[in-house]
């Protein structure tokens, strides 16, 4: 198992990325227990790309509750029908967000989220949960982002 993430610092993004994902994979390759999964996941997207909030919203008693993350006090509970992060269950699709403030229901847990990318993870065709991604700055996703956490998804539904 990986003890630390190392990326290089002067990589692209797509760099960053390529360097993330296998070490990532290693780190869960032989673990089962989702929650260490989920939060040793969060922490290697936070530190290792300097994302400014990352977690895992589970589907639990109607609703999406808040599960592993990095980042600061989060929205504990999610209407399906609320927010980036309910649009993208209900659709079940990633979707990327310039501007939270134009989404129309965007949940403002922090009013320093400017930036926005959620990806719903899937098991026999229902999400169970959702990848959620926050920047502090306005336009920071972009289908590079969209392309690796994707990927990231897949590696997480193989463990469920």
């Amino acid at each position: 198992m990986a003890e630390h993430i190392s990326i290089s610092s002067n990589a692209t993004k797509v760099e960053k990325y390529k360097e993330l994902i296998p070490q990532i994979e290693a780190l869960i390759e032989y673990e089962d227990d989702l929650t260490a999964n989920l939060a040793n996941i969060a922490a290697a997207l936070k530190y290792g790309l300097g994302f400014f909030w990352v977690g895992f919203y589970l589907v639990k008693e109607g609703l999406l509750v808040l599960g592993p993350f990095q980042g600061p006090v989060a929205c504990t509970r999610i209407s399906f029908n609320r927010g980036v992060c309910g649009a993208s269950y209900v659709q079940k699709r990633t979707i990327l967000v310039d501007d939270v403030d134009e989404f129309p229901g965007h949940i403002a847990c922090s009013s320093l989220s400017k930036s926005e990318i959620v990806i719903p993870i899937l098991k026999d065709e229902e999400v169970v949960m959702v990848l959620d991604v926050d920047s502090e700055c306005i336009s920071s996703f972009d289908e590079v982002d969209e392309r690796y956490l994707n990927i990231l998804a897949h590696l997480i539904q193989k463990k469920l």
